[in-house]
């Protein structure tokens, strides 16, 4: 059964599509994350873009929105991932969810990951939304 998962791709394949789904889901603040890695773990950043990006981001299963929605919840039940958090609140937004989707995600994780972690995720969407201009 063909899972979306194509193992004969090569590493420039996988980079290469990997990169490209990672401008367009995260744009600039993509870029921006990956260019931060370089100097310090530049394989690392490779790992990312090729596993993230071109093999699990890249798969057919799940729309991009869908993808987002799962990510930002996963990171806000972490509650230690806030860097991660509002680049993905800012993906979330680039690929269509709403604020008053990602507000809403964020409360239905207080019945998950406590009241901590949604009150550390809704703060950040509030920070992200701000310096977006959004509501």
């Amino acid at each position: 059964m063909d899972r979306g998962f194509n193992t004969a791709n090569t590493s420039q394949d996988r980079y290469e599509r990997g990169w490209k789904k990672l401008k367009e889901i995260d744009g600039e603040v993509g870029e921006k994350v990956v260019a931060a890695l370089a100097p310090i773990a530049p394989d690392f950043s490779r790992m990312l873009i090729e596993f993230g990006f071109g093999d699990i981001y890249s798969r057919p299963q799940l729309d991009l929105r869908a993808r987002e929605i799962a990510t930002i919840a996963a990171l806000a039940a972490l509650g230690n991932a806030q860097p991660q958090l509002k680049v993905h609140i800012e993906a979330a937004l680039n690929v269509g969810c709403t604020c008053e989707e990602i507000v809403e995600v964020f409360m239905q994780m207080a019945v998950y990951a406590g009241f901590p972690a949604s009150l550390n995720a809704l703060f950040a969407a509030q920070e992200v939304f701000s310096a977006k201009g959004v509501q």
